[in-house]
């Protein structure tokens, strides 16, 4: 397992998460999948879009803490650029950003997270996009990622535990 985002601490305290990844999609179809409600719930979780600048982009993931509880993130999208960027400002996960390049027949998505954190998430939100996007090429690819256990999730948490620790 390649623990392939980077983590950086800014001068004001927030931390910068960042991915790269090419998926062997056209932008047309990963676009669909970070902005279409019915796309979305196959690897993130269930979301409310108003696909427009100052509109809604709010998601309840499908798995539960030990109490029961789904995470939420209520945003606003901030900068839309169809099939090229889409930005967020959320009150759980910061600034999100997801940008659009085409790679020959693929697509090259670059994904930042610019959030603040408590200590001891540092390493588990990285590993959690990781997998989410992990999740967004099993999803291209037609699978069906398993949302609500994410058993993946332990193995990629470790090696980020183990890269950001050292």
């Amino acid at each position: 397992m390649n623990p392939d985002g980077t983590v950086e601490r800014t001068d004001d305290g927030r931390y910068v998460i960042d991915f790269e990844r090419r998926l062997d999609h056209p932008i047309e179809r990963v676009w669909a999948a970070l902005t279409r409600p019915d796309e979305l719930i196959a690897w993130w979780g269930v979301a409310e879009v108003q696909l427009s600048e100052g509109g809604r982009f709010n998601v309840r993931w499908l798995n539960t803490d030990d109490s029961g509880n789904s995470p939420e993130m209520h945003a606003t999208i901030t900068k839309l650029v169809p099939e090229e960027l889409l930005v967020l400002d959320g009150d759980r996960h910061g600034r999100l950003r997801w940008e659009l390049t085409p790679d020959g027949d693929g697509t090259l998505l670059s994904f930042r997270s610019t959030v603040e954190l408590k200590p001891d998430l540092v390493t588990r939100v990285p590993a959690g996009w990781h997998w989410h996007l992990d999740g967004l090429a099993e999803h291209l690819e037609g699978g069906s990622p398993d949302l609500v256990e994410n058993d993946g999730w332990q193995p990629i948490h470790a090696a980020y535990e183990a890269k950001l620790t050292a």
